[in-house]
């Protein structure tokens, strides 16, 4: 019985490429000499964004979302969360990276594919949904749908078996 996944992770080694090319640009650009804007990456979930005012900060994030585009990371797996102030002008802000499918949207997507009644059984397991159909071109149907249905997060499609 052919299956796929349909999950939504970003490229971790991408990512931190992303990041260290970001920070080395940060480093040689004159209009950051002598500043303390850097970006740090922990646990692969979440950016810090250092700063030394928040025009500096848009700049920072601008110039790391090109970088990511450049890599091929999707930057709707990125979720800005609300600007700190540090100490005097300088500001920090963090940055969530999507990772898993939240129950909501699994939900979401299983109840999408039964609306339009594809013959295809979802199953939500963990953070990742799984359907299995009995012809391979409906699965490739579910696919194209959900690519058009859910356009707010990247999800990609794995693990694709007859």
């Amino acid at each position: 019985m052919p299956s796929f996944d349909v999950i939504i992770e970003v490229d971790k080694v991408e990512l931190k490429n992303a990041i260290d090319q970001s920070n080395k640009e940060i480093s040689n650009r004159f209009d950051f000499k002598g500043s303390d804007a850097r970006i740090e990456i922990s646990n692969d979930e979440t950016l810090s964004i250092f700063a030394d005012d928040e025009f500096k900060m848009h700049q920072v994030y601008d110039l790391m979302i090109g970088k990511m585009t450049k890599r091929e990371i999707d930057i709707r797996s990125l979720t800005k969360q609300k600007l700190e102030k540090i100490s005097g002008d300088k500001v920090k802000q963090s940055v969530n990276v999507l990772s898993g499918i939240n129950k909501e949207l699994a939900k979401k997507i299983v109840k999408i594919v039964k609306d339009h009644k594809l013959k295809a059984q979802g199953s939500i397991q963990g953070d990742v949904v799984r359907f299995s159909g009995s012809k391979r071109d409906t699965l490739q149907e579910v696919i194209s749908l959900l690519k058009t249905e859910i356009t707010e997060v990247p999800l990609q499609y794995k693990n694709f078996r007859e």
